[in-house]
């Protein structure tokens, strides 16, 4: 059985009580090394077979895969391996070899970075729309980023991009955002030496000019965590009303 494990996106304690079991019975894990933190293999057995995946090609990780297919195998990947892991092409691997997997979820780093700055992505009548992508650089991205930001009561989380928050601010300006328009960039969410930047579309960059690594950026209106309108499931009026519902009925 082979299990992908969902690391969270730094924070040791932040793997599920299921991935931390999985670690403990793995025989093999293979890791990603530059993004999973050390703490975690603490977790596995002694004598557990544990190799670092970061100067891999999918050949060798497939090759590795295959080698230990028989033991109890751990694929941990940073955050949740359903975004941004690659873990489409490693399935479509085990399927072809008739090899059974499962995937254990974990916390994504927008997550984590809401986390620890204390602020929600759905904010009653600003935003109920959670847009996590990334702007396009060397890697292609289907949906352009002009795209994207025309969807301006949307709450945006860009992975990966850190490096573009150039172009992320002069195509916000250019679709007509305010220069005030909230940017936060949290760097390495949940990781001991955490940042957090607070800015705004037209100030951010000059924060960040240092970061280089791990970053998430948070971008629009929502960041200012001041509903327009009140929450239907909390509002007193609401909930009058639908206690004199329940009496019709």
């Amino acid at each position: 059985m082979i299990k992908f494990v969902g690391a969270g996106p730094g924070d040791a304690e932040l793997i599920t009580v299921k991935g931390m079991k999985a670690l403990q019975e793995a025989e093999v894990v293979l890791y990603t090394g530059s993004l999973v933190p050390r703490e975690l293999l603490d977790w596995c057995q002694e004598g557990t077979i544990i190799e670092n995946s970061a100067d891999m090609s999918y050949e060798d990780i497939f090759s590795f895969i295959k080698k230990y297919a028989d033991k109890n195998f751990v694929r941990l990947h940073t955050g949740d391996s359903s975004i941004y892991s690659t873990i489409a092409k490693q399935i479509e691997f085990l399927k072809n070899e008739k090899l059974d997997f499962e995937v254990i979820p974990g916390v994504t780093a927008a997550f984590g970075a809401a986390a620890s700055a204390g602020i929600e992505y759905t904010i009653p009548g600003v935003s109920q729309t959670l847009i996590i992508s990334r702007v396009e650089g060397r890697t292609p991205n289907p949906e352009s980023l002009e795209q994207l930001l025309l969807n301006k009561h949307s709450s945006f989380a860009f992975y990966l991009s850190i490096t573009l928050i150039q172009k992320l601010k002069e195509t916000a300006l250019k679709l007509g955002y305010a220069k005030e328009t909230p940017c936060w960039v949290v760097e390495k969410a949940t990781w001991a030496d955490e940042k957090i930047y607070r800015g705004n579309i037209a100030t951010i960059q000059e924060q960040v000019l240092h970061v280089k690594g791990v970053a998430l950026i948070m971008f629009g209106e929502f960041l200012h965590q001041k509903p327009s309108q009140e929450s239907h499931l909390y509002a007193k009026k609401y909930k009058q009303e639908s206690q004199r519902r329940s009496k019709s009925l």
